[in-house]
């Protein structure tokens, strides 16, 4: 009895083991039957979703299309303005430090103050839209000198004059820049920068806007006309161009020393540059006016002469100008329409002297310095652009 059942506990348990195992297998069956269900669930519902998001793309991109084609179809809104430039000649803020100092520039600034060099502009250049100018001195306190005849210097703060005058930006590329060397150089622009002056020449050009448009200068020593410098300009104004200037000036030192008429360098390099892109042509050094000539619809000044002038107490010839521009932009372009004013000045307000008060002319001095300026362009070719003149007389 005992031995059957033994044998029968142990057919059940044979019985009970396998039930256990297909349990099992089923289980795993029913599991990853379920695992599939999920998995195909997901990736059903993955799909469906990127199909929506990529028939919104889709339908942003060409709602995207349609907008940009709307606003091409659109008219593009120019800028229709004018800009008046002044230009003036040598500013020369300071003395050689071998001149006297009584009745020197130093003298009179601190006799005076320095508003007073600005007493005979009438506000010319505050009333303009933009000025540039010829600076020809440096402004440091450095003592280590350039060894050559003249070397000019001012104290930084004459910086402020051209602040109070409304010069936007000045010409470094002369002759006497560096009579400080290196480090009167640097201090200049330092000056410069602290009463926010823009200034250009050698490795700096000058772009700003206003009133919309876009203005850039260069400055260059034009003392020969070189295939060297001719690359430089061209590179220089089409890297002004990409930079978006509508409106390119350039300031050369250059031309022989109280004479004049331009020489061939001059004119040559004045007409290149103009081929190359230039809009207006400003020139210096001779210490005299010269003569206008206009070149291809744009304007060539070849000597502006002195203006506030610090580098002679009494030159025999204190005739000089500023020559005023308006260019007209219209829908954003630079206009072949244009009109000039040329001022009549004297560098100083009394003639006995230099007392470095540039003064605006009036009457028959206003006449004679016209007349000369005329006489000097009729020596280049026929004044034609008296043509483009104001009607008005600005001294009146």
């Amino acid at each position: 009895m005992k031995e059957n059942h033994t044998a029968l506990s142990r057919t059940r348990s044979k019985k009970g083991k396998k039930r256990r195992r297909l349990k099992k297998v089923y289980r795993r069956l029913l599991t990853m039957f379920c695992f599939v269900i999920i998995v195909l669930s997901v990736y059903n519902y993955i799909k469906s979703d990127k199909q929506i998001e990529t028939i919104k793309t889709h339908e942003t991109k060409e709602a995207k299309n349609d907008q940009e084609k709307e606003i091409e179809k659109q008219p593009i809104k120019q800028t229709n303005t004018t800009i008046t430039i002044s230009a003036a000649g040598d500013f020369t803020l300071g003395r050689d430090e071998t001149y006297a100092y009584q009745g020197s520039f130093d003298d009179v600034a601190t006799q005076n103050g320095l508003p007073y060099f600005l007493e005979g502009l009438n506000s010319l250049f505050l009333e303009d839209d933009f000025t540039t100018v010829n600076l020809e001195t440096t402004l440091t306190n450095s003592n280590e000198k350039a060894d050559k005849t003249f070397r000019f210097k001012g104290d930084p703060k004459y910086a402020e004059i051209l602040k109070m005058g409304g010069i936007e930006t000045v010409n470094l590329a002369n002759n006497h820049i560096f009579d400080y060397l290196e480090q009167g150089y640097k201090d200049t622009k330092t000056a410069l920068e602290n009463e926010e002056i823009g200034y250009f020449g050698y490795e700096d050009s000058y772009i700003t806007k206003i009133k919309g448009v876009r203005i850039g200068a260069l400055g260059y020593e034009g003392w020969q006309d070189t295939s060297v410098i001719r690359a430089q300009i061209m590179d220089d104004i089409e890297e002004l161009r990409e930079q978006g200037a509508q409106i390119i000036l350039i300031h050369f030192h250059w031309g022989d020393e109280k004479q004049y008429v331009p020489n061939e360098t001059q004119t040559s390099l004045a007409k290149f540059s103009i081929d190359s892109g230039a809009d207006l042509i400003l020139g210096h050094h001779p210490h005299v006016i010269q003569g206008i000539e206009e070149y291809k619809g744009k304007f060539i000044v070849y000597s502006l002469g002195n203006f506030m002038f610090g580098g002679n107490k009494n030159p025999s010839d204190k005739d000089t100008f500023v020559f005023q521009q308006t260019f007209y932009i219209e829908n954003g372009i630079l206009s072949e329409k244009k009109e000039i004013n040329v001022i009549p000045f004297s560098i100083s307000s009394v003639t006995s002297h230099n007392n470095y008060q540039p003064t605006l002319l009036n009457g028959k001095e206003h006449e004679r310095v016209k007349e000369k300026i005329i006489l000097y362009s009729n020596q280049i070719t026929e004044s034609d652009w008296l043509v483009y003149e104001k009607d008005s007389e600005t001294s009146e």
